[in-house]
């Protein structure tokens, strides 16, 4: 099974900005561009951090008054930011980045982890080739029905390599539904991991039984949320 990686989904237009474009461009380019976020970039090219439109709100919200002892103390990054005039000011360092070759879940993880959107695609050498966003990560659920049920339908054939198995494969909307007569029933959740393991797979339904005459004991139909 091939697994999706970042290279597959992510965009490579991208726009970013130099570490000494002054506040008022990076304010024009998150406009112009309709994203939330620009990497910032080092003369060779480099990420070196990223700006987005929450590293810039806290100069609209100081600009009329002076912070309270207990603001200072609460908001340190934020009233730097404040006082920031260009992306090196401004910006959230060091960058979350990710490879081409990630594979997606890894990419779903830094940004679970770290809270962020968007992370730039670097090479080995940090240098931006892309960028991939929540949204790009989703479009593996875009995926046709039939491309999900064929590749369910590789991911367990190994299980059943001297018999001919009698599941049947389904998928509707995303869902895979594995029906039919299973003689070792103590491989329910070894299918079940592998049909949740294929990409744009929603959820798994599994409606199994041991073959009539057969010593496998029966389980009733399984229905997992996605891993």
């Amino acid at each position: 099974m091939n697994q999706r990686t970042v290279s597959d989904v992510m965009t490579r237009t991208v726009v970013a900005v130099s570490r000494d474009a002054s506040f008022k461009e990076i304010a024009k380019a998150l406009a112009d561009w309709h994203v939330s976020a620009v990497p910032v970039l080092a003369e060779d090219g480099r990420v070196i951090g990223v700006v987005s439109e929450a590293d810039l709100l806290p100069k609209e919200e100081f600009k009329d008054r002076d912070p309270s002892r207990l603001e200072q103390l609460q908001y340190l990054d934020d009233l730097a930011k404040a006082g920031g005039a260009t992306a090196e000011g401004l910006m959230s360092a060091p960058a979350v980045t990710v490879h081409s070759h990630a594979t997606l879940a890894e990419a779903a993880r830094a940004m679970a982890r770290t809270g962020v959107k968007r992370l730039p695609v670097v090479t080995a050498e940090g240098t931006l080739t892309g960028i991939v966003s929540r949204a790009d990560l989703l479009k593996v659920y875009l995926r046709e029905d039939a491309d999900i049920a064929r590749e369910v339908r590789e991911a367990i054939a190994p299980l059943f390599r001297n018999q001919q198995p009698a599941l049947h494969v389904q998928v509707a909307e995303g869902v895979v539904t594995l029906s039919g007569s299973l003689a070792d029933t103590a491989l329910v959740p070894v299918l079940a991991r592998l049909a949740r393991a294929v990409e744009g797979v929603v959820n798994v339904e599994l409606q199994l039984s041991a073959p009539a005459g057969g010593t496998g004991r029966a389980r009733p139909p399984v229905t997992g949320p996605r891993a």
